[in-house]
């Protein structure tokens, strides 16, 4: 216990002489939070719409008002000429057209069938198919406004209409920042243990230091102990700081139970800085640590879940999720903040990370050579 006590000293002086890594340590969680919270987001606004109105009536131009009005569309042009909006289009001037034919609202009060065209530049698919379902929905809104309007009294066997009232469970505010932060805060974590531990060992045989400590009677465990202990507690101290931040500045909820969060994250840490100790082991510098370390770190959140959910993947991918310790990370955080979960919900996500952190650190202990 004497010789762990002096390698857990050892290792907080270097991190404290190291003006490099006091920033990572403090000014990293808040700047990752505010930038990605505030850049990285799947809501779509201000698409750029092009109006061809070949009716010019009175429905038309209401249809026109109601998507300017909504914060998702910006009506950029306006006219009658169908060849000026493929050409705007064509030239990135614009991202949907919206085509009203003529006779649409003579079609509309006779209560006949009518047709609108709308297109939109797919080259970004997702902001093409958000934009095509946000333009629909507010054409049907408007479609049925028309058709309240034009039948005031409605024959009995017409009269029945299905009303759906929504409830929003576990996030009724549908922010979207709520379902991101908490990925933002996986991956901080993720970074920060893997790259600081992933350098740890390199940097000790760079300035010569490794030499001194494997003429020691140090023991493998001991060294490895040693090295974890200081970045768990920085990985913990950096979660901490990241949720007090998110719920300081984006008010994101912390429904669940914080024991049960930081007792996950404790063991995903020691998971991932095992993971890190592993890959310093054969590194020779440390920037081919750091370069092995973002490899894997870019697939283990690529294929987590914090940007994409895990269930949009093909099947091969899922099945590949279920030995990605950052998954259940994610999934962990978004459980106790926003759905409230507590021990009992997460019992199966602590029987697995307990497996990686035997497995991974397991390999960490083996594949260190101590030499004489």
């Amino acid at each position: 216990m004497r010789t762990i006590q002096l390698l857990l000293q050892k290792e907080f002086l270097q991190i404290i002489r190291n003006k490099a890594m006091l920033p990572i340590i403090f000014v990293m969680p808040i700047m990752q939070t505010m930038i990605l919270a505030f850049a990285a987001n799947y809501e779509i606004n201000n698409l750029r719409l092009h109006i061809v109105d070949r009716d010019r009536s009175t429905f038309s131009r209401q249809l026109t008002q109601q998507l300017d009005a909504s914060e998702r569309f910006v009506v950029v042009y306006y006219d009658n000429a169908a060849h000026l909006a493929a050409q705007h289009m064509q030239a990135d001037q614009t991202d949907m057209t919206l085509e009203i034919p003529i006779g649409f609202e003579k079609d509309l009060v006779s209560l006949q069938n009518t047709q609108v065209y709308l297109g939109a530049n797919a080259i970004n698919s997702v902001k093409a198919g958000v934009g095509m379902n946000y333009a629909a929905s507010i054409i049907a809104d408007y479609n049925m406004n028309i058709r309240l309007r034009a039948m005031p009294i409605v024959p009995a066997a017409q009269a029945g209409q299905i009303e759906i009232v929504p409830t929003e469970w576990f996030n009724p505010s549908r922010s979207y920042k709520n379902f991101f932060v908490p990925g933002i805060l996986a991956v901080l974590i993720t970074v920060i243990g893997s790259m600081l531990a992933s350098l740890n060992i390199v940097r000790e045989r760079e300035i010569g230091t490794i030499e001194q400590i494997n003429v020691t009677p140090i023991r493998k465990y001991q060294f490895i102990i040693g090295k974890l202990i200081p970045f768990w507690i920085i990985g913990l101290f950096d979660l901490a700081l990241g949720l007090g931040f998110a719920k300081l500045v984006f008010g994101l909820p912390t429904t669940g139970n914080m024991m049960a969060l930081f007792g996950f994250a404790g063991l995903f840490l020691l998971a991932i800085l095992g993971f890190g100790l592993f890959l310093s082991t054969f590194s020779e510098t440390q920037q081919q640590a750091m370069f092995i370390s973002w490899f894997f770190m870019l697939v283990f959140l690529l294929m987590g879940g914090v940007f994409t959910p895990i269930e949009s993947m093909p099947q091969w991918a899922q099945v590949l999720t279920w030995f990605n310790p950052v998954s259940y990370m994610v999934q962990v955080l978004r459980l106790v903040l926003l759905k409230g979960s507590g021990f009992m919900d997460l019992w199966p996500f602590f029987l697995k990370m307990t497996g990686f952190v035997i497995a991974l650190n397991a390999f960490a202990v083996l594949n260190y050579r101590k030499t004489t």
